[in-house]
């Protein structure tokens, strides 16, 4: 029986851009099917979970969530026991970037896409898919310790430390010390605000709200929950590895991602 061919997803918010690494890809890599072609990070993902393929090439800028975003969510919801893609991110020329990059020992292409770094990027992709079935588990645990630490380089600066959160309802204004917070939990174009009595909601990204709390009484155990070190009751580890969080005085169990797991690696 004839060996199935690989399969890629690109996800690029330029159609010019798209077509042109699909048209390189084409002519370097022939073999290879294109299982989809996205415009954002959301859909990258959606995509991604839905069909399954052993690439993705990611867009670090589009709108929305970014390609750095973008796989940071296929590592933390991707299936236990499933072969996980290869990630190679394209950006336009940043020399942080680059650097953080090269560090990690990224797959990545600059654009507007270099065939000769193209055709490079391919035949370590193609080496690595040759020998993929003796290190499925290898890939995403690989995949992980890269992102853990492209996310710390991508950080933004800190501000000044949010000392009171300030929840609106309708003319109302609900002031909330930091330190009643049990955890944040990013809930569409808003934050929920999670006290032990309370809950709030303010209009705020968790992204911009994680460089105004301190992250060491703030710990990100997910890419959408942040929690309260100290409120952490118990940490529990199931069979299959994936860590459980209690708070004092919340009934709701806080899953830990896999990027996030190795906090409490000590267990």
């Amino acid at each position: 029986m004839p060996e199935a061919a690989p399969t890629a997803l690109i996800a690029e918010d330029e159609p010019l851009l798209a077509a042109g690494l699909q048209a390189e890809l084409a002519a370097l890599w022939p073999e290879l099917r294109l299982a989809a072609v996205v415009g954002d990070g959301a859909s990258a993902v959606e995509r991604a979970l839905a069909l399954r393929p052993q690439v993705c090439f990611l867009d670090i800028r589009m709108p929305g969530m970014t390609g750095l975003e973008a796989a940071q969510a296929l590592a933390e919801d991707w299936p236990d026991g499933e072969p996980f893609p290869l990630i190679v991110f394209v950006t336009a020329y940043d020399q942080y970037a680059l650097q953080a990059f090269e560090a990690q020992a990224v797959d990545y292409v600059v654009k507007p896409v270099d065939t000769q770094r193209l055709r490079a990027c391919v035949a370590r992709l193609q080496a690595r898919l040759a020998d993929r079935a003796a290190s499925a588990a290898a890939t995403l645990e690989q995949t992980v310790d890269q992102l853990r630490a492209l996310l710390v380089a991508a950080a933004p600066a800190p501000v000044p430390r949010l000392e009171v959160v300030q929840a609106q309802v309708g003319a109302t204004v609900h002031l909330v010390p930091i330190d009643q917070v049990l955890y944040f939990e990013a809930a569409d174009k808003y934050v929920r605000v999670i006290t032990a009595a309370k809950e709030h909601l303010i209009r705020l990204s968790l992204k911009d709200l994680l460089p105004q709390l301190d992250p060491r009484v703030f710990w990100q155990i997910h890419r959408g929950t942040v929690v309260q070190a100290r409120c952490i009751t118990t940490a529990r580890r199931d069979e299959s590895g994936k860590v459980f969080l209690s708070l004092q005085g919340r009934p709701e169990t806080l899953t830990v991602s896999r990027l996030y797991a190795h906090i409490f690696k000590g267990m």
